[in-house]
């Protein structure tokens, strides 16, 4: 009989991770990154992809998972996903691209001359602690974003697989 190879959830993370990384360098050479429909794009994928991940990691075990091993699976992915994401950002914008920080506070000076609701002391103010914190930001963003995101998509990976557990009384039996 023929073994089925199992996708590990740090073979998916990492297949994932890649593929929103890619993206965002597409984003970035494209000068789409702070565009307010972009910023959910890489969210919806990870979404998607964790739900996936739970449906497949079912189908790999020929439904023989209950819903806290379908829900493991999916957050140990997304745990895998934030720690490259964490790593990629801060590669990225102290190393590869760091006009990025500058972008990004740019984008962030605009949308606050645009809202009206400050006045320009204050939005130096702001800009200034922006850039004084903006790793700690991206970090913390990316941290929470994510595993927000991969805890929700985790659950419902998890409640929409099919589970057919074996019951270890069975098991006893023969």
């Amino acid at each position: 009989m023929e073994e089925k190879k199992v996708m590990t959830h740090v073979t998916k993370g990492l297949l994932v991770s890649l593929i929103l990384i890619v993206l965002g360098i597409v984003a970035h050479f494209a000068g789409i990154e702070n565009q307010s429909w972009y910023r959910w794009l890489p969210l919806i994928i990870l979404f998607v992809a964790i739900i996936w991940a739970c449906v497949n990691y079912s189908t790999q075990m020929n439904n023989q998972v209950t819903f806290g091993n379908l829900f493991a699976h999916g957050f140990k992915m997304s745990a895998v996903i934030t720690v490259i994401l964490i790593l990629w950002s801060v590669l990225s914008i102290t190393l590869i691209f760091p006009e990025i920080k500058e972008k990004a506070i740019e984008t962030a000076r605009q949308q606050m001359e645009d809202a009206g609701k400050m006045n320009d002391s204050q939005i130096e103010q702001a800009l200034d602690v922006t850039r004084r914190f903006f790793m700690v930001f991206v970090i913390g963003f990316t941290l929470l974003g994510t595993l927000i995101v991969g805890a929700i998509a985790s659950l419902i990976g998890a409640a929409v697989a099919k589970k057919k557990p074996v019951n270890p009384l069975d098991q006893m039996s023969m």
